[in-house]
């Protein structure tokens, strides 16, 4: 089998993770084709957003740069035995390093920090990453070799930060590069990418599932699997409901779904190149290889009693209400309140508006409130229909997942039913015309208690 293999950040974290991660690579690839994708290690990419932030203000977080440093080659130094490979390494990570001092020292002369430069930045957790993780496997007798995204042929455009694959170049890119690799294990960055005129670009964090998904995709790969520090996707956090279960298969829609709905354990677009191409994902635990997980594949599989596979929670969420008896009938004035929050960049999560057109209520990350709401009565109060703002700063979305909500009587029944059973307010109501998810809005305080009494209610223990 040909098998892409994604990474996480703590499946990395360390010296002794690494190791494992190589043993478990070294013995797929006997009788596999292996290509890796893998994650900064474990904390790295915040520590590089802390340097860039600080480096805006014309300061030199020393501090942060000799963890950097010192945690990767000393990573180096203890898993490599080969002395030439460990010399050749520590080698490279000097010179990675020594780049990353002088962009950053760059960035204090002007203080100033375009996009541009942050995704450069940002690159060198990946960028360290692979070279240590190559270098092991060599250590271990596997031929293997470490590539950027860009080397490898992931092409994007120019939006900085957030860039979009060029996908027919990148797919005609990674065939040609790929090709003759069969013998070597490819370990190549997630997240990072390269445009047309060569400067490093960032998919957006998290984007290294999106990075083996395209990989997948472009190299007609027979299976991805995505290595977390869970059992696979599970029925609900586990944090908050101990007895949640692995979910042994999804299809892509609903697994989607709960990607969107902040599921840990995958990135909302990574399924995207994954679905185009009909190749099945594993969602698997490094720790645990031969535990439970997660199929992901193109099966819509209802059983009988299985309405409901998932529950989802996003916190950290604020609600808005915008109201006005002027707002009943008047055109456009929703397209204004929008409008301003789009010119704003403040992004919408979830919208409800009652019949009677006297208010609209939405949901935005809290800490976009106080924007919100300012540019909303700069741009609104006095000057249309609109004469009241409310906002609450308290609230978290539930959502349940399921294809066999679709066409099935009384599942709305059966979840408020369960809600109200344990005195339990919802504040707002949405379900999308794909009829897999049901999400409402309730108190932050009230998640733990509302995702017990669904999970009992609708047997998803079993």
């Amino acid at each position: 089998m040909k098998i892409v293999i994604k990474f996480g950040g703590t499946s990395v974290g360390n010296g002794k993770r690494i190791n494992k991660v190589c043993d478990f690579v070294s013995k797929l690839n006997e009788k596999n084709q292996i290509i890796v994708v893998s994650s900064a290690l474990h904390s790295t990419t915040d520590e590089l957003v802390k340097l860039a932030e600080s480096a805006k203000k014309g300061k030199m977080e020393l501090e942060v740069f000799d963890i950097i440093t010192q945690r990767h080659k000393k990573t180096a130094s203890e898993i490599i035995h080969d002395k030439k490979i460990q010399n050749e390494l520590l080698e490279s990570i000097s010179v990675l390093l020594e780049e990353l001092e002088k962009t950053v020292n760059g960035v204090i002369t002007v203080k100033e920090l375009s996009n541009k430069t942050l995704d450069k930045i940002l690159s060198f957790g990946e960028r360290l990453a692979v070279l240590i993780i190559s270098a092991k496997l060599r250590d271990a007798g596997i031929e293997s070799k470490s590539f950027t995204g860009g080397e490898i042929g992931i092409m994007t455009d120019e939006n900085f930060g957030n860039a979009s694959p060029l996908v027919k170049v990148t797919q005609h890119n990674i065939k040609k590069n790929l090709s003759g690799l069969e013998k070597t294990v490819p370990v190549i960055t997630g997240f990072i990418g390269v445009t047309q005129q060569g400067e490093i670009s960032t998919i957006g964090r998290g984007g290294s599932d999106y990075t083996a998904s395209l990989i997948g995709m472009c190299f007609d790969v027979d299976e991805i699997w995505i290595m977390t520090d869970v059992n696979g996707l599970l029925t609900a956090n586990p944090k908050i409901y101990p007895n949640a279960k692995t979910i042994p298969q999804l299809s892509y829609n609903e697994a989607t779904e709960m990607a969107i709905m902040g599921s840990k354990g995958m990135h909302p677009r990574a399924l995207e190149p994954a679905k185009l191409a009909n190749i099945p994902v594993r969602i698997k635990n490094t720790f645990d290889p031969e535990g439970p997980s997660t199929l992901i594949n193109e099966e819509v599989n209802v059983k009988k009693d299985e309405i409901t596979k998932a529950i989802t929670i996003i916190n950290n969420l604020a609600m808005v209400t915008v109201s006005g008896m002027n707002m009943v009938g008047n055109i456009g004035t929703a397209g204004e309140i929008f409008g301003i929050l789009g010119r704003n960049n403040v992004n919408i999560i979830m919208i409800s508006q009652s019949i009677s057109e006297a208010n609209i209520t939405f949901l935005i990350k809290q800490n976009e409130l106080q924007k919100a709401v300012s540019v909303l009565q700069v741009g609104l109060l006095g000057k249309s229909s609109v004469n009241n703002i409310h906002s609450d700063d308290e609230v978290a979305v539930i959502g349940i997942i399921g294809a066999g909500m679709k066409g099935t009587h009384g599942v709305a029944t059966k979840l408020f039913s369960a809600i109200s059973s344990k005195n339990i307010n919802v504040k707002m109501i949405a379900q999308g015309s794909s009829e897999q998810n049901i999400s409402f809005v309730v108190k932050e305080s009230d998640c733990k208690l509302a995702t017990e009494a669904i999970h009992k209610q609708f047997n998803m223990d079993k």
